[in-house]
């Protein structure tokens, strides 16, 4: 499924990186202690299974739980293996598409309310991460030209004024380079609603407080077959579990289980790199302001500095196989960036595998009668993912509202057909790369 790898420190300009099992690079490193969860062998009954234990399952699983419910989580690898597990750690205000996008799109009111369901989900993770999971406010967005910047500086005062968010405010170019530490950018967003945190220990944390709640989760027990039914049978390789709803919480793995939602789910492989902690002129000159960093590209830059004060640095996509070598090609990104880091050494590197939807806004929908979905978050899955479980938590209890309002956001399918699909998808994000450099 997503690969991953594993550097020797090397200098960032003479990185190449070496294959190894480790998940989730740094990441599982600095983790801590993995959270103890067995196998499922045999029959079990449930009132909801959830398939996948990253953010959007491991949410709906806590807050199932919590209202009383018997719930039963199926993982196929460990708890937020996948891009739950491996992901940059931003925290981003808001979706994809601009309010003024969505609102042409969708509506006024269509898109007001979606701007309500983010607002509430940044805050609903600032609330679930805020013990042991490295988080920190501020989130920059970093404008790659001129065009870009008048358009950043368009959406943010269209932001204050017509939503009241005060929570953003421009940089000149001056006040950028001096939060950021770099001169690329001639202006950026500062977004005090966003920030940054340790994913895979959030991860681990909704587990916990999902456990905690009463909720089982198992580890290695992959869900292959779903008999829609009344009840739902939800099958593995040896064991069954019936239960009255279902939840598809697999995002960019939605359709190994559900196959008839292919058409909706692109894949793309975005690479991190993490250098060895910085020492004290560079970890003060690289991000003064400790915000997480995301520049207005397509195929974008993205970064933040760690609690130990290493560079995580996210950049360059592949659209088939992840290359052997990811820190000799996100290296040269962080150079770009960051020219006093060439002696800098990079420890580790890995991959992971981003789901997204053609519309870049995430696709909830319902299969049958209680059996549910939700993936493609196309990049803003921490916050997204992590109020998609509520949304579904509580549709499951009857209070579909906020779900209808997800749900009703028109889903369109990826052109070409099971062959044609994977090639048109790769030229259509080839050519937003090439646009990123007008």
């Amino acid at each position: 499924m997503v690969k991953t790898g594993l550097t020797r420190i090397v200098p960032v300009r003479q990185a190449r990186a070496m294959r190894s099992d480790a998940p989730q690079g740094y990441y599982a490193e600095s983790a801590g202690p993995v959270i103890a969860a067995s196998h499922l062998q045999g029959n079990v009954k449930a009132d909801v299974c959830v398939i996948g234990a990253g953010y959007t399952g491991l949410s709906a699983a806590l807050h199932l739980a919590a209202a009383g419910a018997n719930v039963v989580v199926l993982e196929a690898q460990d708890i937020g293996f996948g891009a739950s597990g491996r992901n940059g750690g931003q925290i981003h205000p808001g979706h994809r598409k601009t309010q003024a996008e969505l609102e042409a799109w969708l509506g006024v009111g269509h898109a007001r309310d979606l701007w309500s369901l983010s607002e509430e989900g940044r805050k609903l993770v600032f609330e679930l991460a805020s013990e042991d999971c490295e988080l920190k406010r501020g989130l920059v967005i970093a404008a790659h030209n001129d065009k870009a910047s008048r358009e950043l500086t368009e959406d943010t005062e269209y932001l204050v004024s017509r939503y009241g968010y005060g929570e953003c405010r421009m940089l000149d170019r001056t006040q950028t380079q001096a939060a950021v530490g770099t001169h690329l950018y001639p202006a950026a967003r500062m977004d005090g609603g966003g920030g940054h945190l340790h994913p895979l220990k959030f991860a681990r944390k909704l587990a916990a407080k999902a456990v905690a709640s009463g909720a089982a989760i198992y580890v290695r027990s992959a869900a292959v077959h779903i008999d829609r039914g009344e009840p739902h049978l939800v099958q593995g390789a040896m064991f069954k579990v019936m239960a009255d709803h279902v939840i598809i919480a697999c995002d960019a793995f939605t359709a190994q289980i559900a196959p008839e939602l292919a058409p909706y789910i692109a894949h793309v492989e975005s690479f991190i790199a993490a250098t060895v902690p910085l020492d004290p002129e560079h970890a003060s000159a690289i991000i003064p302001s400790d915000a997480a960093v995301a520049d207005t590209r397509h195929v974008l830059d993205y970064y933040r500095k760690s609690s130990d004060k290493r560079l995580l640095f996210a950049g360059r996509e592949t659209y088939w196989t992840p290359p052997n070598d990811i820190a000799a090609i996100v290296g040269p990104r962080m150079l770009k960036v960051f020219p006093s880091l060439h002696n800098a050494k990079i420890e580790f590197s890995w991959s992971g595998t981003v789901g997204i939807t053609r519309t870049r806004m995430p696709h909830f929908g319902t299969l049958c009668p209680r059996l549910t979905f939700a993936h493609g978050y196309s990049g803003h899955g921490v916050a997204l993912a992590t109020l998609g479980g509520k949304v579904l938590a509580d549709a499951v209890e009857g209070h579909t509202e906020r779900f209808s309002t997800l749900a009703s956001v028109p889903a369109q399918k990826f052109p070409g057909g099971p062959l044609l699909r994977k090639p048109m998808v790769t030229a259509a994000l080839l050519w937003l790369k090439f646009a990123d450099s007008f």
